[in-house]
């Protein structure tokens, strides 16, 4: 970076030098751009927004303004309503905008549809809060795009060396293999309702099952918000569906929240089987302690390889992390020559830690 007088004279042209804690720190409502006037997934209403995704601990109502991707808006009208802030503002992937002096850029994160990292520069300093975001695949969204960075922000919701994610195509050929052993039993799978459930049901189709796939009802809105904006899911129908008997779902899919599977709703179906498409299934007692008997590790999160890779591959100098398993990754990275921060800001609660 230049600082200094660059025509020769104090009165001319001048560069301050910008310390990352100028164009982001840690505040008590979550990453806060001192130069900008601007937060990224604020915890508490703010006058001024940016949002990397739809999900409800990243994207709250209340803000005075909201700065995210036309997919996230998309969803956040969906899930809380034409009010859910005063503005907003839709900002296409790869403009760059600029908010009191401080560029921002919005890239893929590859996590859910319209979800983005967030690339914030000023003086030549770049730093890049990657909300969540995976490597692997996923036909419902756009993929991650890798961006070169000075200081780089990651999520570590996965941040441990246990979490290794197989592809997810394998899952689901594992999924379709059990319908046709089990073919007299219901499979449940239990998927979060923003980007999972979607995911699971178009992975279904890519992998040649092209049967009817049964939604709860708490999916539907973003299901057909998803085919809105060109993610083609096929012949889904409503689980609710009172003219059928239980003879009827025999062998079906259904897919809904977790939840779902434990009140009276599900006992309308035959011999259900349960399954749960979640990173977190890797741990086998924690899908035995649900009671599911077929987990799937379908994760919208990078795993341990796909974190660290990342963080090597942007260059960064620096890095801060957040919401998740914190420590290991500051050590991997202190470990590695990389100068590292946990910044244990609360309130991401991780929606997929218990739903997905």
């Amino acid at each position: 970076m230049l600082h200094g007088n660059m025509a020769g004279t104090r009165s001319a042209f001048y560069i301050r030098i910008v310390r990352p804690e100028d164009l982001l720190c840690p505040g008590p409502s979550g990453l806060h751009s001192p130069l900008g006037d601007f937060h990224i997934d604020p915890t508490r209403p703010v006058p001024r927004a940016l949002i990397t995704h739809g999900h409800s601990d990243h994207a709250r109502p209340g803000h005075a303004s909201v700065l995210a991707t036309a997919e996230t808006i998309a969803v956040m009208e969906t899930r809380m309503g034409d009010a859910f802030s005063g503005t907003r503002q839709a900002a296409a992937l790869g403009e760059t905008i600029t908010i009191n002096g401080v560029r921002v850029t919005f890239r893929p994160a590859g996590h859910v549809l319209g979800s983005a990292q967030i690339v914030v520069e000023a003086n030549g300093l770049r730093m890049v809060a990657s909300g969540d975001y995976k490597r692997q695949s996923d036909p419902t969204c756009a993929g991650f795009e890798l961006v070169p960075c000075d200081v780089f922000i990651t999520e570590a919701t996965f941040g441990l060396p246990v979490f290794h994610h197989p592809e997810a195509t394998g899952e689901i050929r594992r999924l379709i293999a059990s319908t046709g052993q089990f073919p007299e039993r219901t499979h449940f799978v239990g998927a979060y309702s923003l980007g999972k459930a979607q995911r699971v049901i178009r992975l279904l189709r890519d992998a040649g099952y092209d049967r009817p796939v049964y939604i709860h009802g708490a999916l539907e809105s973003l299901c057909r918000l998803y085919e809105a904006r060109g993610v083609a899911l096929g012949d889904i129908r409503p689980a609710t569906d009172d003219s059928l008997s239980r003879d009827a779902f025999a062998g079906a899919i259904v897919v809904a929240p977790p939840g779902a599977f434990e009140g009276r709703w599900a006992r309308r179906f035959a011999e259900p089987l349960v399954g749960f498409a979640s990173g977190w299934m890797s741990i086998r007692q924690r899908a035995k302690q649900g009671g599911v008997e077929l987990p799937l590790v379908i994760s919208d999160h990078g795993d341990w390889d796909e974190l660290t890779a990342t963080i090597r591959e942007t260059g960064a100098g620096e890095v801060w992390v957040t919401h998740g398993r914190e420590e290991a990754l500051v050590r991997w990275c202190q470990l590695n020559g990389i100068a590292a921060r946990p910044l244990h800001i609360v309130g991401y609660d991780d929606e997929e830690a218990e739903a997905t």
